[in-house]
């Protein structure tokens, strides 16, 4: 089976894909990364909040999430199992992301090392370095575009 995209709000998804989408979030960001942080953050269950994820026989192999923010939107906790980088899950996601939001202004706190990798969707530099977690960030913003947003839901197959 092929792998597939989709996007929901958490209380409209199946427990088990949700658990699995936290699972790898706390895997990559908990454990890999060693950051000892509040991943369940309530946000998740906010109005607004949509999660986007990449999956292929029942494995989620990536996510984001984009949360509303008073100004616009915000991406945030991409994430790729590491049996799956480099297969540009975590690309596709974000285009769909960038695209679901267009219309808004999009900011986020990537990673310092995957900088060149948000410009490529259109981020730029927003604020100087923060570290968060022992791992230096930067936060980027993605001015709003006037294109008409494409509709969300499952594709792919």
């Amino acid at each position: 089976m092929p792998v597939s995209f989709h996007d929901a709000a958490p209380a409209e998804m199946d427990p088990v894909v949700l658990y699995s989408i936290l699972k790898l979030r706390v895997d990559v960001f908990v454990v890999e990364q060693r950051a000892a942080y509040e991943e369940l953050d309530g946000r998740d269950i906010e109005a607004g909040a949509r999660l986007y994820w990449a999956e292929e026989d029942g494995d989620v192999l990536a996510t984001l999430r984009v949360l509303r923010e008073a100004d616009g939107r915000r991406i945030g906790r991409v994430a790729t199992a590491a049996a799956a980088r480099g297969a540009g899950l975590a690309a596709e996601l974000m285009r769909r992301a960038v695209a679901a939001c267009a219309g808004a202004q999009i900011v986020l706190d990537g990673q310092l090392q995957l900088e060149r990798w948000y410009e490529g969707f259109g981020f730029t530099r927003s604020g100087e370095v923060f570290v968060e977690d022992d791992i230096p960030h930067i936060p980027m913003t993605r001015p709003a575009t006037p294109e008409c947003a494409p509709g969300s839901g499952a594709t792919g197959g």
